[in-house]
Protein backbone atom coordinates (compact mmCIF):
# COMPACT_ATOMS: atom_id res chain seq x y z
CA UNK A 1 0.00 0.00 0.00
CA UNK A 2 1.19 3.01 -0.59
CA UNK A 3 0.08 6.52 1.49
CA UNK A 4 0.94 10.20 0.09
CA UNK A 5 0.58 12.93 1.83
CA UNK A 6 1.25 16.97 0.88
CA UNK A 7 0.87 20.16 2.21
CA UNK A 8 -0.57 21.90 -1.53
CA UNK A 9 -0.14 25.41 -0.42
CA UNK A 10 -3.65 26.24 -2.01
CA UNK A 11 -4.60 23.57 -3.69
CA UNK A 12 -6.25 25.73 -6.87
CA UNK A 13 -3.06 27.06 -7.20
CA UNK A 14 -1.04 23.59 -6.70
CA UNK A 15 -3.15 22.50 -9.77
CA UNK A 16 -2.03 24.75 -12.05
CA UNK A 17 1.46 23.63 -11.14
CA UNK A 18 1.59 19.99 -11.51
CA UNK A 19 -0.41 18.73 -8.88
CA UNK A 20 -2.64 16.19 -11.17
CA UNK A 21 -0.18 15.42 -13.30
CA UNK A 22 2.24 13.98 -10.14
CA UNK A 23 -1.46 12.45 -8.58
CA UNK A 24 -1.18 10.03 -11.95
CA UNK A 25 2.11 9.26 -11.47
CA UNK A 26 2.33 8.25 -8.02
CA UNK A 27 -0.70 6.09 -8.24
CA UNK A 28 -1.14 6.20 -4.69
CA UNK A 29 -3.96 3.83 -2.59
CA UNK A 30 -4.56 6.77 -0.21
CA UNK A 31 -3.69 10.46 -0.90
CA UNK A 32 -3.99 13.19 1.96
CA UNK A 33 -3.50 16.77 1.38
CA UNK A 34 -3.45 19.67 3.54
CA UNK A 35 -4.06 23.65 3.21
CA UNK A 36 -6.51 23.37 0.47
CA UNK A 37 -7.47 27.00 1.53
CA UNK A 38 -11.01 26.40 -0.71
CA UNK A 39 -14.55 25.84 0.27
CA UNK A 40 -17.14 22.94 -0.75
CA UNK A 41 -17.73 23.90 -5.04
CA UNK A 42 -14.82 25.98 -5.47
CA UNK A 43 -13.10 22.86 -7.22
CA UNK A 44 -13.57 20.08 -8.84
CA UNK A 45 -11.08 17.07 -9.25
CA UNK A 46 -11.76 13.78 -11.52
CA UNK A 47 -9.30 11.24 -10.66
CA UNK A 48 -11.92 8.38 -11.92
CA UNK A 49 -14.21 6.39 -10.01
CA UNK A 50 -11.07 4.07 -7.94
CA UNK A 51 -11.05 7.31 -5.81
CA UNK A 52 -13.23 8.38 -3.09
CA UNK A 53 -12.99 12.01 -1.53
CA UNK A 54 -13.19 13.45 1.84
CA UNK A 55 -13.01 17.10 2.54
CA UNK A 56 -12.81 19.19 5.79
CA UNK A 57 -13.30 22.88 4.92
CA UNK A 58 -12.08 25.88 7.38
CA UNK A 59 -15.15 28.18 7.96
CA UNK A 60 -12.64 31.10 6.76
CA UNK A 61 -12.30 30.88 3.56
CA UNK A 62 -9.60 30.50 1.67
CA UNK A 63 -7.11 28.99 4.99
CA UNK A 64 -6.62 25.59 6.21
CA UNK A 65 -8.46 22.97 4.88
CA UNK A 66 -7.63 18.95 4.80
CA UNK A 67 -8.91 16.72 2.26
CA UNK A 68 -8.45 12.96 1.61
CA UNK A 69 -8.32 10.53 -1.75
CA UNK A 70 -8.91 6.75 -1.23
CA UNK A 71 -9.18 3.94 -3.84
CA UNK A 72 -10.42 1.89 -0.78
CA UNK A 73 -13.60 2.63 1.06
CA UNK A 74 -13.59 3.35 4.43
CA UNK A 75 -15.80 2.13 7.09
CA UNK A 76 -16.39 5.25 9.08
CA UNK A 77 -14.86 9.20 8.60
CA UNK A 78 -14.29 11.59 11.26
CA UNK A 79 -14.16 15.23 11.26
CA UNK A 80 -11.85 16.65 13.99
CA UNK A 81 -11.30 15.48 17.06
CA UNK A 82 -13.33 15.34 20.14
CA UNK A 83 -15.92 17.42 18.66
CA UNK A 84 -17.95 16.17 15.60
CA UNK A 85 -16.60 19.19 13.36
CA UNK A 86 -13.77 21.61 14.04
CA UNK A 87 -14.01 25.55 12.08
CA UNK A 88 -10.18 25.03 10.89
CA UNK A 89 -11.16 22.18 8.99
CA UNK A 90 -7.16 20.61 10.25
CA UNK A 91 -8.30 16.74 11.07
CA UNK A 92 -10.36 13.65 8.86
CA UNK A 93 -10.04 10.77 10.49
CA UNK A 94 -10.33 7.14 8.12
CA UNK A 95 -11.30 3.98 9.98
CA UNK A 96 -10.04 0.75 7.77
CA UNK A 97 -10.20 -2.91 8.80
CA UNK A 98 -6.74 -2.68 9.59
CA UNK A 99 -5.85 1.00 10.69
CA UNK A 100 -6.59 4.48 11.20
CA UNK A 101 -5.66 6.40 9.03
CA UNK A 102 -5.58 10.68 10.34
CA UNK A 103 -4.37 13.22 8.30
CA UNK A 104 -3.65 16.20 10.32
CA UNK A 105 -2.36 20.00 9.27
CA UNK A 106 -1.13 21.23 12.93
CA UNK A 107 -1.98 24.86 14.08
CA UNK A 108 1.08 27.24 13.24
CA UNK A 109 2.75 29.11 16.63
CA UNK A 110 2.93 32.29 14.43
CA UNK A 111 5.83 33.68 14.04
CA UNK A 112 5.72 36.04 17.02
CA UNK A 113 4.81 32.70 19.01
CA UNK A 114 1.12 34.48 19.97
CA UNK A 115 -0.65 30.86 18.72
CA UNK A 116 2.08 29.09 21.06
CA UNK A 117 -0.13 28.27 23.93
CA UNK A 118 -3.03 26.89 21.71
CA UNK A 119 -0.64 25.06 19.82
CA UNK A 120 0.52 23.10 22.66
CA UNK A 121 -2.66 22.79 23.93
CA UNK A 122 -4.02 21.40 20.44
CA UNK A 123 -0.66 18.65 20.77
CA UNK A 124 -1.71 17.46 24.10
CA UNK A 125 -5.45 16.65 22.63
CA UNK A 126 -3.85 15.45 19.39
CA UNK A 127 -1.92 12.98 21.33
CA UNK A 128 -4.90 12.20 23.82
CA UNK A 129 -6.82 11.26 20.23
CA UNK A 130 -4.19 9.13 18.97
CA UNK A 131 -3.96 6.88 21.37
CA UNK A 132 -7.56 6.52 21.92
CA UNK A 133 -7.83 5.44 18.21
CA UNK A 134 -4.66 3.35 19.02
CA UNK A 135 -6.01 1.50 21.99
CA UNK A 136 -8.94 0.02 19.39
CA UNK A 137 -6.50 -0.70 16.12
CA UNK A 138 -3.30 0.81 14.79
CA UNK A 139 -3.19 4.33 13.92
CA UNK A 140 -1.10 6.02 10.67
CA UNK A 141 -1.44 10.21 11.15
CA UNK A 142 0.22 12.09 8.50
CA UNK A 143 0.34 15.78 7.22
CA UNK A 144 2.05 19.07 8.49
CA UNK A 145 2.89 18.28 12.15
CA UNK A 146 4.76 22.36 11.67
CA UNK A 147 7.80 21.07 13.65
CA UNK A 148 11.39 20.04 12.47
CA UNK A 149 12.12 17.59 15.84
CA UNK A 150 15.32 17.67 15.96
CA UNK A 151 18.58 19.01 14.66
CA UNK A 152 19.00 16.93 11.80
CA UNK A 153 15.82 18.10 10.51
CA UNK A 154 16.81 21.66 9.84
CA UNK A 155 19.74 23.29 8.06
CA UNK A 156 19.86 26.23 10.23
CA UNK A 157 18.89 25.22 13.26
CA UNK A 158 21.47 26.99 15.48
CA UNK A 159 20.04 30.06 14.23
CA UNK A 160 16.44 28.82 14.14
CA UNK A 161 16.52 27.53 17.50
CA UNK A 162 13.49 28.87 19.98
CA UNK A 163 11.41 30.36 15.99
CA UNK A 164 8.22 29.36 15.37
CA UNK A 165 8.45 25.38 13.90
CA UNK A 166 11.77 25.04 16.75
CA UNK A 167 10.74 25.69 19.84
CA UNK A 168 11.55 23.15 22.92
CA UNK A 169 8.17 23.21 23.95
CA UNK A 170 6.82 22.25 19.86
CA UNK A 171 9.97 19.49 19.89
CA UNK A 172 9.35 18.30 23.01
CA UNK A 173 5.67 17.78 22.12
CA UNK A 174 6.92 15.40 19.48
CA UNK A 175 9.15 13.68 21.70
CA UNK A 176 6.10 12.88 24.03
CA UNK A 177 4.08 11.83 20.69
CA UNK A 178 6.70 9.42 20.02
CA UNK A 179 7.48 7.58 23.38
CA UNK A 180 3.88 7.37 24.08
CA UNK A 181 4.30 4.50 21.54
CA UNK A 182 4.54 6.13 17.33
CA UNK A 183 7.16 5.90 15.24
CA UNK A 184 8.71 8.60 12.66
CA UNK A 185 8.66 6.34 10.20
CA UNK A 186 11.25 8.03 7.46
CA UNK A 187 13.60 8.10 10.88
CA UNK A 188 12.74 4.90 11.03
CA UNK A 189 14.26 3.64 8.15
CA UNK A 190 16.61 6.68 8.14
CA UNK A 191 18.19 7.68 11.46
CA UNK A 192 21.15 9.74 10.41
CA UNK A 193 20.09 10.69 6.63
CA UNK A 194 21.03 14.45 6.30
CA UNK A 195 19.48 17.08 4.22
CA UNK A 196 16.88 15.87 3.36
CA UNK A 197 13.60 18.42 3.92
CA UNK A 198 9.95 18.84 3.07
CA UNK A 199 9.82 22.29 3.61
CA UNK A 200 11.40 25.67 1.95
CA UNK A 201 10.74 29.45 2.58
CA UNK A 202 9.48 31.54 -0.66
CA UNK A 203 12.68 33.55 -0.07
CA UNK A 204 14.83 33.68 -3.32
CA UNK A 205 17.33 30.73 -3.68
CA UNK A 206 16.22 29.00 -0.19
CA UNK A 207 14.80 25.86 -2.50
CA UNK A 208 17.60 26.35 -4.70
CA UNK A 209 20.29 25.98 -2.43
CA UNK A 210 18.51 23.36 0.03
CA UNK A 211 17.75 25.74 3.06
CA UNK A 212 14.75 23.51 4.59
CA UNK A 213 12.59 22.01 7.52
CA UNK A 214 11.36 18.62 7.56
CA UNK A 215 7.89 19.06 9.12
CA UNK A 216 6.15 16.63 6.75
CA UNK A 217 5.62 13.41 8.33
CA UNK A 218 4.47 9.71 8.78
CA UNK A 219 3.78 8.47 11.87
CA UNK A 220 2.68 5.17 12.99
CA UNK A 221 1.67 2.67 15.51
CA UNK A 222 4.44 1.49 16.72
CA UNK A 223 3.36 -1.92 16.55
CA UNK A 224 2.58 -1.29 12.25
CA UNK A 225 6.68 -1.52 12.16
CA UNK A 226 6.94 -4.81 10.94
CA UNK A 227 4.65 -3.70 8.12
CA UNK A 228 6.44 -0.73 6.97
CA UNK A 229 8.51 -1.19 3.99
CA UNK A 230 10.18 2.42 3.41
CA UNK A 231 9.34 5.93 3.71
CA UNK A 232 10.52 9.04 1.00
CA UNK A 233 10.61 12.61 0.50
CA UNK A 234 9.71 13.27 -3.02
CA UNK A 235 12.01 16.72 -2.60
CA UNK A 236 11.60 16.97 -6.38
CA UNK A 237 8.23 17.94 -6.69
CA UNK A 238 7.21 21.57 -7.07
CA UNK A 239 4.07 22.95 -7.25
CA UNK A 240 3.96 24.02 -3.09
CA UNK A 241 6.51 25.29 -0.69
CA UNK A 242 6.32 21.55 0.56
CA UNK A 243 6.82 18.67 -1.05
CA UNK A 244 5.24 15.17 -0.38
CA UNK A 245 5.71 12.46 1.35
CA UNK A 246 5.65 8.97 1.15
CA UNK A 247 4.67 5.87 3.03
CA UNK A 248 4.95 2.06 2.01
CA UNK A 249 3.89 -0.57 4.20
CA UNK A 250 2.17 -3.79 3.88
CA UNK A 251 -1.45 -3.78 5.19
Amino acid sequence: MRLVSWNVNGLRACVNKGFNEYFKEVDADIFCVQETKLQEGQITLDHGEQYRQYWNYAEKKGYSGTAVFTKQEPLSVRYGMEEETEPEGRIITLEFDAFYLVNVYTPNAKRDLSRLDYRLEWEDRFLRYLQELDARKPVIACGDLNVAHQEIDIKNWKSNRGNSGFTDEERGKMTGLLEAGFIDTFRHFYPDRTDVYSWWSNMPKVRERNVGWRIDYFLASARLAPMLTDARIDCHVTGSDHCPVILEAEL
